[in-house]
């Protein structure tokens, strides 16, 4: 399984929100490339990065320190927010990014999703699905589409998606533990599907449940911000 931490963006800084409030924002550094380079010599492979300020303005505002995490670790980087058009997808993977996270633009523009997995291949784009009680949701989860989870699903990977973020927006930032049931639902109806994990992950016990239910990975964000899991830790599971 892989450990893939979180880096949240606000005006270049990273931070944490809870369940996706920005009223609810704390800052823990401001500099996320440092941070990056933690997570690499660490032996971290993967990062999940966010541009929290681009999600909201949808429009790309931190693609330079993204750029900057790319230039300056050998981690393999995927990154949503303010990604709206095929030319924000094209310079996200200029940028030295591996994999580009559609989310709601997912649920509320399919076709236009459809032609970047045409373009630029589905294995460029993971798909982001946030789910409040089996709905996807959207607008920075403020609102239920008319998704349900399984159809969301089955209509992408018909279409060739391979990689899903699923978050369970009621355990985001709240390290109350994943949603472990879930991620069993989802893996038994679509096994072929690599699932990425997030939200809720308190504990290393967290990430070994995690993995007993065959999860491809597990995003790892507050947990490790608030230190209940230290970097030694999560080198430690990597190592295990």
């Amino acid at each position: 399984m892989e450990i893939i931490p979180a880096i949240d963006l606000i005006d270049g800084k990273c931070v944490r929100l809870t369940q996706g409030d920005y009223a609810q924002k704390k800052e823990y550094s401001d500099d996320p490339v440092a941070i990056a380079q933690q997570f690499a010599h660490a032996g971290i492979r993967r990062l999940h990065v966010v541009d929290l300020d681009g999600a909201k303005a949808k429009q790309l505002v931190n693609l330079p320190v993204v750029e900057a995490i790319c230039k300056n670790t050998s981690l393999k980087v995927d990154f949503g927010g303010g990604i709206r058009r095929e030319e924000d997808v094209e310079a996200v993977l200029n940028a030295g990014v591996q994999q580009v996270t559609a989310g709601s633009i997912a649920a509320r523009e399919p076709e236009r999703v459809m032609k970047w997995i045409s373009r630029f291949g589905s294995d460029k784009i993971i798909l982001g699905a946030d789910v409040i009680n089996m709905q996807i949701a959207v607008h920075g989860w403020q609102e239920q589409s008319s998704w349900e989870l399984f159809e969301f699903l089955e209509m992408y990977l018909s279409r060739g998606v391979q990689y899903t973020i699923c978050t369970d927006v009621n355990k985001d930032g709240m390290m109350s533990g994943p949603a472990t049931q879930l991620y069993r639902q989802v893996i038994s109806h679509f096994p072929q599907l690599k699932l990425i994990a997030s939200g809720g992950v308190a504990e290393l016990d967290d990430l070994h449940r995690l993995q007993e239910v065959g999860v491809y990975g597990a995003i790892v964000g507050k947990a490790f911000y608030e230190g209940a899991i230290s970097m030694e830790a999560l080198a430690g599971f990597i190592n295990s």
